[in-house]
């Protein structure tokens, strides 16, 4: 860390044209943390672009900058984003560890020869940037960030450093993926970012509303059908499952993020240890995996479903139909019953 602190503050010492990019489907870490980091480049006078591969979900619409992102996936934006990526002399990579979590953006980054900047907390990453930022026991990508420039300011005052608006795009970040901080990669560490962004007067049950209550009345109508029609759950495995068809998307006109967490209501079921989802879109099947205690849904998302991400959160990729896809799900469970079992 600190090397490639020293490194990164001699090479931020003179104005850079930057990209900022996340993984494809964006949650509020990815974006927070980048928002949060773009805003403070721009503040040290660099040119910065943000760019997000797919579309992001409403409710994150009001982080601070993000009216300035382009999205890859649009039309409109790639031609924008393919220049703005050949003209960079930095390119930040944001809450992945892979390029092909990019989609089609991947090949873009990989290709383009400005260096590498990879921040992230997921494990086993690949070695494609020249500077890492890398901690698999942070709690979020937003808490490295702001490690991160705490390092860079050496001893300034917290309040110099971060405003409402960047400090708010980290909490979000922090906040979200740890559950609001109920999840066991909650740390000394994780609240003492935390109380140090706090110091920027940011209300922070504002950005909790917004996030988590801020919903159309359509997505909680969608809820409600998922949790009544779609929640099965297996006693037997302490495992409980949902599997949602393009079809059942089109029907309730269902929009990039809004499935997004209801994977986690799975393990509010007394004695369910693990809750799997299967979203049928766009020709493939994405996976979102949760899990409580010692069970590691990340070795089985990398195993049979080309997936990875955290030990009690992950998710992968199919290009199986969906009934297939469930129908590999259910016949690896008894290799892993007793493992389900033996969880406190």
């Amino acid at each position: 860390m600190n090397q490639t602190v020293e490194e990164l503050s001699s090479f931020l010492s003179h104005p850079q044209k930057i990209i900022i990019t996340m993984h494809r489907d964006p949650d509020a870490d990815a974006l927070g943390s980048s928002l949060g980091w773009a805003s403070y480049l721009i503040k040290k006078g660099h040119e910065v672009t943000v760019i997000s591969p797919t579309d992001y979900t409403a409710n994150l619409r009001w982080l601070a900058g993000i009216e300035h992102v382009l999205v890859y996936e649009k039309q409109a934006d790639q031609v924008k984003c393919k220049n703005k990526i050949a003209q960079a002399t930095l390119i930040c990579c944001l809450d992945f560890s892979a390029l092909s979590r990019l989609k089609d953006l991947g090949k873009v980054v990989e290709e383009a020869p400005a260096p590498k900047l990879m921040v992230d907390h997921h494990l086993e990453p690949e070695h494609f940037a020249k500077w890492m930022v890398w901690d698999t026991y942070a709690a979020a990508t937003a808490q490295l960030i702001y490690k991160l420039i705490k390092e860079l300011e050496g001893n300034s005052p917290v309040t110099e450093i971060f405003d409402i608006p960047m400090a708010e795009c980290l909490y979000a970040g922090i906040m979200t993926d740890t559950g609001s901080f109920r999840h066991g990669n909650v740390t000394p560490e994780v609240h003492l970012a935390v109380a140090d962004l706090m110091l920027t007067g940011f209300d922070s049950s504002r950005v909790h509303r917004l996030i988590y209550d801020n919903a159309p009345l359509s997505r909680l109508q969608f809820l409600g059908y998922v949790l009544s029609q779609k929640l099965v759950v297996l006693p037997q495995y302490r495992t409980a499952y949902m599997v949602l068809t393009e079809a059942e998307l089109q029907k309730f006109n269902s929009s990039t993020g809004e499935t997004e967490g209801i994977v986690n209501y799975g393990l509010q079921v007394e004695n369910v240890v693990m809750s799997a989802m299967f979203i049928e879109r766009k020709g493939e099947v994405k996976i979102s995996f949760r899990s409580v205690g010692t069970f590691s849904v990340r070795d089985l998302a990398s195993t049979y479903f080309n997936g990875g991400g955290h030990k009690n959160a992950s998710g992968g990729r199919s290009e199986q139909s969906v009934s297939e896809t469930v129908a590999t799900f259910l016949n690896i469970l008894p290799g892993y019953q007793q493992e389900l079992l033996n969880v406190d």
